[in-house]
Formats: structure tokens, sequence, C-alpha cells
């Protein structure tokens, strides 16, 4: 049987703390929709700790070229310095695929993304990836705890003697 009891549990559970965390608990500048992008990339970088690696430094990298679009447009005033901005970093955030630790490519799109979405504020954006990535590997351990609990090994067959 797949993992889906206990990973669902306990994303259900930890989803909620973010939630809560993110939005009314603390005083850090949370932003929820950030975090459970980050926590996806977790899952669709493979999971465990290649997942939380590849997820996580995909992400943090789109951040920092995001960054870099809003600094080259600040500086650079001409038509259509967005778009080629954009292009760039686009084909560098493929590039970057090359290496592993950076390989997980919609990762660093999401980054970007993120970045971009949460109108150009860095620290609050990566904070939030560093969380959410964090998040989704707590997810996957105690999810895998969950269903160890959940779902026993069915029994061994004990032979019998054969009928004389």
């Amino acid at each position: 049987m797949k993992n889906y009891i206990g990973v669902g549990v306990s994303i259900g559970v930890l989803a909620g703390i973010w939630t809560a965390l993110s939005t009314n608990i603390t005083s850090i500048t949370l932003i929820t929709w950030v975090g459970f992008a980050a926590w996806a990339c977790y899952f669709a970088a493979g999971g465990g700790v290649t997942g939380l690696r590849n997820g996580l430094l995909s992400n943090l990298s789109g951040a920092v070229y995001g960054w870099l679009v809003v600094e080259f447009i600040s500086h650079v005033a001409f038509k259509g310095n967005l778009a080629i901005a954009v292009g760039v970093i686009a084909v560098a955030m493929c590039l970057q695929a090359g290496w592993a630790p950076l390989s997980f490519i919609p990762g660093a799109f999401v980054g970007a993304a993120s970045f971009f979405g949460a109108q150009f504020a860095f620290w609050p954006t990566v904070t939030a990836l560093v969380v959410g990535a964090l998040f989704g590997f707590a997810s996957g351990v105690l999810g895998e705890k969950i269903q160890a609990a959940v779902v026993r090994p069915a029994p061994a067959e004990v032979p019998t003697a054969p009928a004389v």
C-alpha cells in the first residue's frame, strides 16, 4: 500500500500548524502560499533528503534570479528590459540543472514566481521557502511513521506438516 494514509494525516496536521503560524500566531513574516509551494516542491523533487536539498536549493536559486531581475530593471531602463531579464533568467534556471543540487528546474521557477508573487519581498519569500521545505520534510518523515503504525504487514503463513 502506498504511503497515502500516513502522509495525508501528517500533511493535514502540519498544514494546520503552518497556516496558524503563518497567518496569525507569530510576528514573523511567513507567506502562507509560498511555504505550501516549497512544500509541494519537496515532494515533486522526490522527497527524502534529496528532495529537500534539490527542491529547496532550486527554490532559493529562483528567488535570487527573481531578485536579479528586479535589480536589473531598476537600474537599466528601456522598453523590453523586463522581457529580456526574464528570458535570461529562464535560460539560467534551466542550465543550472546540470548541477545535481539545482537539478529540479520547476523548483527554480517556483522560487522566482514566489518572489514576484510576494511583491519582491526577498527575505519573507526566502524564509517561507525554507520553512515550507522543512515542513515538507517533516511531513514525509512523520507520514512514514504514521503509515508504519497504521498498516501492519500480514503475518507469514506457518508451514504445515505434509499429510501422511
